[in-house]
């Protein structure tokens, strides 16, 4: 057993003493349909980090999930994730070993053990393969994390919106490849990550927004790997309208349902940039039109906006109910497109600064996916 791994079995520490259960297997199905729910088509395929996930905890047993008011104010917390583009990621795998020298590189850097490993996005795959480092370091899992959703570039994290460093940031890749980032502000931080991607083969993971646990308690989003729980676990539930179970789950607007007639993507500069188009099922001429850029960013119809960043746009396969991310959507599948809103947090001026339309080129302004009007199909 290694120092680290000693530490997070240590009885003494209120990360041992008080927890919000447990992550197994069994969690593992659900878990992977919320984060890719609430990822809004981005954050890596989920059933890689199912995989991965499955296996590290077979081998370790199940992963502690802790509230950072369980924590200590002074334990380190390492957010962590994927980077690059989801396209190469699904071919491109990690050996699983990547997180541990994440976790050994902040260590040396900080000279301080980390206490807890935290997604720094729940969407998609993000929010399962911190969980296999966790499980294979035997750390807790912070029940947390830095969007609440998913979006593709570092500044774009509600650690940056609390004013908490991105530098030291920390990369690794499967060919045992460590990069230490030291920049003067986050957009260097997203610069030099981005072209270190790039000639890391388009896709890398990445620690960074290194903090102790009372600074995570006010910059991050609380409860989101409960909530991507919960709603996968009502979702296993569901009968014969899937769909309609993730809209009530999730108090959504379902903005058409029908079938993919065009998929238009590239994958340039680390991103997945593209658009794709849906005609409705009941033959009204209703035409759909999402906007890329890893996640679902915009769904507009006849030229009027039905729903934008920083809101969740997620499409749903239209018989299982399952999230379909947007590197695997293609001509011809049924489906369902729903919003809802995504953290308060995003929906403030700094927010919608990082985060909102203007901040993806997008030449209209925010409209509030519950207050704009929106009608169900």
């Amino acid at each position: 057993m290694t120092q680290r791994q000693e530490r997070g079995r240590d009885s003494g520490t209120p990360a041992a003493r008080a927890d919000r259960g447990s992550i197994d297997i069994d969690d593992l199905p659900a878990l992977a349909r919320g984060c890719a729910v609430m990822g809004a088509g981005g954050g890596g395929d989920p059933l890689v980090g199912v995989l991965m996930a499955r296996e590290a905890i077979r081998q370790h047993g199940p992963v502690r999930l802790v509230g950072l008011d369980d924590l200590a104010d002074d334990g380190l917390v390492m957010p962590c994730g994927l980077v690059g583009a989801p396209t190469i990621a699904i071919e491109k795998l990690e050996n699983g070993g990547e997180g541990g020298r994440l976790a050994d590189e902040v260590e040396a850097l900080t000279g301080r053990p980390v206490a807890a490993i935290m997604p720094f996005e729940i969407g998609g795959a993000n929010g399962l393969i911190p969980l296999t480092w966790a499980a294979r370091q035997e750390l807790p899992y912070v029940d947390a994390d830095g969007m609440g959703r998913a979006f593709p570039t570092m500044p774009q994290m509600t650690m940056n919106l609390a004013g908490v460093p991105s530098s030291p940031c920390v990369m690794a890749d499967e060919r045992l490849n460590t990069l230490v980032i030291r920049a003067g502000s986050v957009e260097w931080t997203e610069r030099l990550l981005r072209s270190s991607t790039a000639a890391f083969g388009g896709a890398a993971v990445a620690a960074l927004y290194l903090m102790d646990v009372a600074t995570a308690r006010r910059a991050t989003v609380p409860g989101s790997v409960s909530r991507a729980l919960e709603l996968g676990a009502a979702m296993t539930r569901a009968g014969a309208a899937p769909i309609d179970t993730v809209v009530g789950e999730l108090a959504a607007v379902e903005l058409i349902r029908g079938k993919i007639i065009d998929v238009e993507r590239e994958t340039s500069g680390g991103f997945v940039r593209g658009s794709a188009i849906i005609e409705d099922a009941a033959g009204e001429g209703r035409l759909l039109r999402l906007e890329i850029q890893n996640e679902n960013l915009a769904a507009l119809e006849d030229g009027e906006v039905r729903a934008c960043v920083p809101d969740i746009i997620t499409v749903l396969d239209a018989r299982t109910g399952e999230a379909i991310v947007t590197e695997r959507l293609r001509y011809g599948q049924r489906v369902g497109v729903i919003a809802f809103p995504g953290p308060q947090v995003w929906r403030t001026p700094a927010g919608l600064a990082a985060a909102g339309p203007a901040a993806f080129g997008l030449r209209f302004p925010y409209t509030p996916v519950d207050t704009g009007g929106l009608h169900a199909s």
